[in-house]
C-alpha cells in the first residue's frame, strides 16, 4: 500500500542512491546479502535505484546494471581500517553532485558521513544493522569510530531503519530517537538441488553440520570445533562455508584447528547451486555467534527447513525459536550435548516443512521492500 494514498502529495517514483556496502550480487557479507535481495524488489516498487559499490569487490561480469538496479563503482582501499569510511566519503560527494531524492546509507560505520550528507542537502535514511563496535575484530580506535558513526547516523538522518527489536531499543535508549523496525528477510528456496555438489567436499547427505559465515572472531568457529570434537558423532563432518576479506591471526588459528581434524571441511565462499546444495542436504545448522544484528544465514537455514542451534544472544533469541534450539553463548559443553541430541533425534519431514512455512510468513522480502520504500517517502516528503 502506498503510504501517501489519499493525500495530495506527489506520487512520482523516487530516485534513490544506496551506499555503505561492498557490492552484489554474490559478494560475501550480511549487508551485501541484505541489499542483494532488497534492491531488485525496490525497483519493482517503482524506485529508481542506483547503488554505489566498491570497485575492488564488484565483479566486472556483473556489468553496470543487474535486475533493474544500476551500479556506480567507486574506488576504495581494500584495507580493514579505512575501506568503508573512505568509500562512503567519496560516495556522499558523488551523491551530492547527482542529488537523488534519498540517500540510503547501510550500517553504522558508513553512517559517520550522515552529517556531511545532510550539510550537502541530501535526505538521508540510515539502516542500523547492529552495534558493530561489539565485534571482536575491532581495536579501540575502530570501536570509537563505529560508535561515532552510530551517533551521527541516528541523530542526523531523516529516517532510521533497524533490523531487530534489540537494535531499536538500543537506539531509543542511547540516542533518544525513534526508528522503524524492518527485519532482514529470506527467500524460501526450492529443495530440488542435486546432492552431487557435495562430492567435491567429501560430504554425504544429512551427515554434516553446517555454519555459513565470514571467518571472523565473533562467529566463534573455534567454539564449534571444540563442541563438535566433544560431541563425538561418528560419520559426521563439520562444514564451514565462507572466507575472510582480510585474513588475520584469527583465520590462521582457525585454519590450524581445522587442519588437525580430517572431519572438518572449509569450503571457502560459495554461491549459487553449490551453496543451495550445502544448505539443502545438511543435517544440522549451528550459529555460535557472540554478535549478530539479525543473522541472514540463520534465516536461510530455517528457510531450507534445517534444524538449528543458535547461541542465546539477544539478536538470535528474537527469532523466537523453541528453547531447545538455544545454548548459552560460549558454553562448549552445552553445545556439544545439544549437537549430540540433535544428531540422535533428527527432525521429521513435517517439522522441516513447518519451519519453511513459518519463515516465509514472518520474513518476507516483498513486504520488507514495501516498508523500506515507505520510509523513503517519509524521508523525502
Amino acid at each position: 500500500m502506498d503510504p501517501l494514498a489519499g493525500s495530495h502529495a506527489p506520487r512520482r517514483h523516487l530516485r534513490v542512491m544506496m551506499l555503505g556496502l561492498r557490492g552484489f550480487p554474490n559478494v560475501q557479507g550480511g549487508v551485501e546479502s541484505h541489499v542483494e535481495h532488497l534492491a531488485p524488489l525496490l525497483v519493482h516498487q517503482g524506485c529508481q535505484l542506483e547503488v554505489i559499490v566498491r570497485s575492488p569487490y564488484q565483479k566486472k561480469e556483473t556489468g553496470k546494471e543487474w535486475r533493474g538496479v544500476k551500479f556506480i563503482s567507486i574506488w576504495a582501499p581494500k584495507t580493514k581500517a579505512f575501506e568503508a569510511i573512505m568509500h562512503t566519503f567519496f560516495g556522499v560527494l558523488y551523491a551530492a553532485i547527482k542529488s537523488p531524492d534519498v540517500l540510503h546509507i547501510q550500517a553504522i560505520g558508513p553512517a559517520l558521513m550522515t552529517p556531511l550528507a545532510r550539510l550537502l542537502g541530501l535526505n538521508v535514511v540510515v539502516t542500523h544493522h547492529g552495534p558493530d563496535y561489539d565485534r571482536q575484530k575491532w581495536g579501540i580506535l575502530a570501536k570509537t569510530i563505529l560508535k561515532a558513526g552510530e551517533w551521527a547516523g541516528m541523530r542526523y538522518a531523516n529516517g532510521r531503519i533497524v533490523i531487530s527489536n534489540v537494535i531499536r531499543e538500543l537506539v531509543e535508549r542511547k540516542h533518544e530517537v525513534a526508528s522503524e523496525i524492518i527485519h532482514n528477510g529470506v527467500v524460501v528456496p526450492e529443495l530440488g538441488v542435486s546432492e552431487s555438489y557435495l562430492e567435491s567436499f567429501g560430504l554425504k547427505r544429512d551427515r554434516y553440520i553446517l555454519l555459513v559465515s565470514r571467518l571472523v572472531p565473533e562467529k566463534r568457529h573455534l567454539d564449534l570445533i571444540e563442541a563438535f570434537t566433544q560431541a563425538n558423532v561418528p560419520g559426521y563432518k563439520l562444514v564451514f562455508v565462507g572466507s575472510s576479506d582480510h585474513p588475520d591471526a584469527y583465520v590462521t588459528q582457525l585454519l590450524e584447528a581445522a587442519a588437525s581434524n580430517p572431519s572438518i571441511v572449509l569450503t571457502g565462499f560459495q554461491k549459487g547451486e553449490v551453496l543451495r546444495s550445502l544448505y539443502t542436504h545438511a543435517g544440522l545448522f549451528v550459529l555460535p555467534s557472540s554478535h549478530e544484528g539479525l543473522s541472514i544465514s540463520l534465516l536461510e537455514a530455517l528457510s531450507y527447513g534445517l534444524p538449528v542451534l543458535a547461541s542465546d544472544i539477544p539478536a538470535n533469541l528474537e527469532v523466537k525459536l523453541h528453547s531447545s534450539c538455544y545454548f548459552k553463548m560460549g558454553d562448549v559443553q552445552e553445545l556439544a550435548e545439544k549437537i549430540r541430541y540433535q544428531i540422535q533425534h533428527p527432525a521429521s519431514q513435517q517439522d522441516r516443512m513447518d519451519a519453511r512455512a513459518w519463515i516465509d510468513a514472518e520474513y518476507n522480502w516483498s513486504r520488507i521492500a514495501e516498508m523500506t520504500y515507505a520510509e523513503y517517502r517519509k524521508a523525502f516528503y
